[in-house]
C-alpha cells in the first residue's frame, strides 16, 4: 500500500507545469521537508546510477554549472544527495522555491501533507530564481 505524489516543475520563465517525477510514500502523512528530501534523493539517485547524461534536478550542484553549460562534457562526479537536499531546503526557506500542494501554497518545512490512497496528489515546485549552487 503506497500513496502517490506527482511532482511537477514550473519556473517564472515557463509558467506551465511539466511532470518531473512520481514519488510513492508508505505513510499517509509526510512533511514538506520530506517531500523535498525524497524528490532530491530520487533525482540524485537517478543521475548517480548513470541514467541521465546531465543532471536535471531541483537545484544545480555547486561546481556543476560548467558541465551543464557545455554539451558533450563528460560527467564529472557523483552527487551527494544530502548536500543537495540541504541546498533545496535552504532555497525553500529563503523563498527561492515555492511549493504548491494541490492548489495551496506550503508555508513551512514541518507542515504536514496528507496523502490519500488511490488519489495521487500533485505537488508543484516553482523556481523563482536560478538555483545554481543552491
Amino acid at each position: 500500500m503506497s500513496y502517490t505524489v506527482n511532482v511537477l516543475d514550473e519556473t517564472t520563465a515557463r509558467p506551465q507545469p511539466i511532470p518531473a517525477l512520481t514519488l510513492d510514500f508508505e505513510t499517509e502523512t509526510v512533511s514538506v521537508r520530506e517531500l523535498i528530501r525524497r524528490r532530491v534523493y530520487d533525482e540524485v539517485s537517478t543521475y548517480n546510477a548513470g541514467n541521465q547524461e546531465c543532471f536535471r534536478g531541483l537545484v544545480v550542484p555547486e561546481g556543476m554549472e560548467r558541465e551543464l553549460n557545455s554539451p558533450g562534457l563528460a560527467r564529472s562526479r557523483r552527487i551527494d544527495w544530502e548536500q543537495q537536499s540541504a541546498r533545496a531546503v535552504e532555497a525553500f526557506t529563503r523563498g527561492g522555491i515555492i511549493i504548491l500542494i494541490g492548489d495551496r501554497q506550503a508555508e513551512a518545512l514541518d507542515e504536514p501533507v496528507t496523502l490519500r490512497l488511490g488519489h495521487p496528489l500533485d505537488v508543484t515546485f516553482i523556481k523563482l530564481v536560478p538555483l545554481v549552487g543552491g
